[in-house]
Formats: structure tokens, C-alpha cells, sequence
């Protein structure tokens, strides 16, 4: 079975589910001597089995995360309520609003499904700990593991389902948080701190997520007992990256001065640029994730290609004024080289 402290470049791409993830970001990660995530989240089980093929066809090591479902949210009033609130934005963009559905599940089955009938060497969860019942099917073909974590009970949680490994992912993180209940606030907890915290509580390898975007990062997370890191925003600018081009225009806009955690665009803490959208909805919106996502979606989609930055979801951690648009080999080897090469585990705190 897979073992990070296996990789040449301890540097991996996180997954970024509705675009900039592509077989090509993964694969050029991997190549350098990292690894990378495909998201399997809001594709098809169709599309991801196209997607890994190509990049099983490129490198030997890489990932598959997967989001895990949770109960419906039983907030049918609240996500009315904001379904009213957004007709006004349905009007801007000509775009028609659905109507939710709390049961979705992402076709969860199906997809894990296809990971055990051709399995890949990484599966990770977000959204919740993988159940235990799952980890033993992955594990019965050959799958590391992997489980999203914000907390220290979270983390504990998921090593009792057998999670081989964790992903530790401080407040900096872009994008949505993998934490476990979609109403759990933001602990502002730093990814460092939550690393110190999740390592003594802890003994499974640990990979260190949420805002780490240049060598010191790097170093420090090493250094606080990490294997390895794992980074999305610093990718996303890249060739590789499927992010659309008004986001990659955003993360280099001064108009757009700081990020904060927002759940406007679908439910769950997510940290983005700050723009109109989450100035005017943020403080109404529910805690209820899939039904504001599948609401938000086609004004997202109407945004994007009237390339009306104000609309969109336009995620990035804390240190996105660090991007680059380099190739993303050129990119994880460089950090790695300004990161000196660390020793994991020796981390001294002042």
C-alpha cells in the first residue's frame, strides 16, 4: 500500500472540486515528484473514470477525493427563505433557480463503487469521516486512505474508522473546510496550531492543509510533524488548472483586498474572495449544504460566463496573493527548494 513518506517532493495537489482539478494538474504534480487529487465531487461517475484513466495513463501514484454525504439538513424554511432572497440575482443573470433537493448525495455509491472495481493507490473524504465499512472495502484493494479533518475530535473519530492517514486543515484553507456538520462554525485555528494539536493526539501520518503558499510554510508544517503538505490555491493560476478566467484574474485584482469564510455560495464554510455576492447574502444564508450549492450553481454558472467576478465563487486561501502562473511542476519544485528540505517531526515552538 501507498505511503506518502514515499514521495520525492512532499508536496501535494489538493483537490479543487468544480474545475480547476484537472488529469493535467495531477499529473504534472506527480511527474515532479508529488503527487495530486482528482475531485470527484459534482462529476459524474462517467466523467471521474475518464478523468483517472488519464492520469493512470501518466503517472503511477495519485488520488481520488471523494465528498462524503451527510443527513439533510431539515431546514427546508430557511433554504425557502434564501430561495426567495435570491429571485433578485436569478433576475441578473437570466438564469432559473431550482428547486433543492436535500437528498442528494453526489451519487456517492456509485462512485465508490468504481473505485473498488478499478481501484486507484489514494482515496481521500471530505465532508465527514470515510465509514468504517468503507475504509475496509478500499483497504481489501490495495487503497491508502485518506479522511479530511478540522478538528482534534475529528480526527480522532476518523482513525477509528480506519483512515490510514489525515489531512489537517487549518482556518487559511480556500474553498470549502472538510469539516464533519455543515452549521460547525469557523475556529479560526490555524493550520500549525491544529497540526501541533492533531499530532498529539494522534500517532497516523498527518498531511498538512490551509494556506500554506510559500517554502517557510512548507518548512514550519514539516517541522510540526506533517509528512506532507498539500496546497490548492498556490495551483491555481497554473496552465494546468481548469479554473476559469475571471477567478484567475480575481486572485491578482487588487480590487479584491482580503478573503473571509462565507457560506452564500453553498451551505458550508468556505473561505473566497470577498465580492458583492457574499457582502449582500452571506449573513442569511443557511447552513445547509447540498440545497444552497444546487441554488447558487446556475447563477454561478451565469456569472461565469458574463465573467462577472462580483457573482462568483471565487475560493482562495489566505496567502493567494502568493500564486503564480507557472507550470505546476515548476511550481511544487520551486517551493520545495525554497522550503530547504526540512526533516519532518523536528518543529521547535517558541
Amino acid at each position: 500500500m501507498f505511503d506518502f513518506s514515499e514521495l520525492r517532493l512532499p508536496v501535494i495537489a489538493a483537490p479543487m472540486a468544480g474545475g480547476p482539478s484537472t488529469p493535467e494538474l495531477v499529473a504534472a504534480v506527480a511527474a515532479a515528484g508529488g503527487t495530486g487529487f482528482l475531485a470527484a465531487g459534482y462529476k459524474t461517475p462517467e466523467t471521474l473514470r475518464e478523468q483517472i484513466e488519464r492520469v493512470r495513463g501518466e503517472v503511477p501514484v495519485f488520488g481520488v477525493n471523494l465528498f462524503v454525504p451527510g443527513p439533510p439538513s431539515d431546514r427546508a424554511e430557511e433554504v425557502a427563505a434564501y430561495l426567495a432572497e435570491l429571485r433578485g440575482e436569478a433576475e441578473r443573470y437570466a438564469a432559473k433557480l431550482p428547486q433543492p433537493d436535500p437528498a442528494d448525495r453526489d451519487r456517492f455509491e456509485e462512485k465508490l463503487d468504481l473505485l473498488e472495481r478499478e481501484p486507484v493507490p489514494i482515496v481521500s473524504f471530505t465532508f465527514g469521516p470515510p465509514p468504517a465499512e468503507v475504509v475496509q472495502r478500499l483497504h481489501r484493494v490495495g487503497t491508502h486512505v485518506v479522511a479530511g479533518v478540522t478538528t482534534v475530535d475529528e480526527a480522532l473519530h476518523a482513525e477509528r474508522n480506519g483512515a490510514d492517514t489525515l489531512t489537517v486543515q487549518g482556518t487559511e484553507a480556500g474553498g470549502h473546510r472538510a469539516t464533519f456538520h455543515p452549521d460547525t462554525p469557523d475556529d479560526e485555528v490555524s493550520t500549525l496550531e491544529l497540526l501541533v494539536r492533531v499530532r498529539a493526539a494522534t500517532e497516523l501520518p498527518l498531511l498538512a492543509a490551509g494556506g500554506i503558499s510559500d517554502g517557510i510554510d512548507i518548512a514550519n508544517a514539516l517541522r510540526a510533524g506533517a509528512t506532507a503538505v498539500q496546497l490548492g490555491t498556490a495551483f491555481l493560476r497554473c496552465p494546468e488548472a481548469g479554473t476559469n478566467g475571471p477567478h484567475k484574474d480575481a486572485l491578482i485584482d487588487p480590487r479584491f483586498a482580503e478573503t473571509t469564510v462565507t457560506r452564500a455560495f453553498s451551505g458550508r464554510n468556505a473561505r473566497g474572495l470577498r465580492n458583492r455576492f457574499i457582502a449582500e447574502h452571506d449573513a442569511t444564508a443557511p447552513a445547509a449544504y447540498p440545497e444552497v450549492n444546487q441554488l447558487t450553481k446556475p447563477l454561478r454558472a451565469a456569472a461565469a460566463a458574463q465573467a462577472d467576478q462580483d457573482g462568483l465563487a471565487l475560493w482562495a486561501g489566505t496567502g493567494y496573493r502568493e500564486v503564480s502562473d507557472d507550470s505546476a511542476g515548476r511550481i511544487a519544485t520551486r517551493l520545495w527548494e525554497e522550503a530547504g528540505s526540512p526533516v519532518p517531526g523536528d518543529f521547535a515552538r517558541d
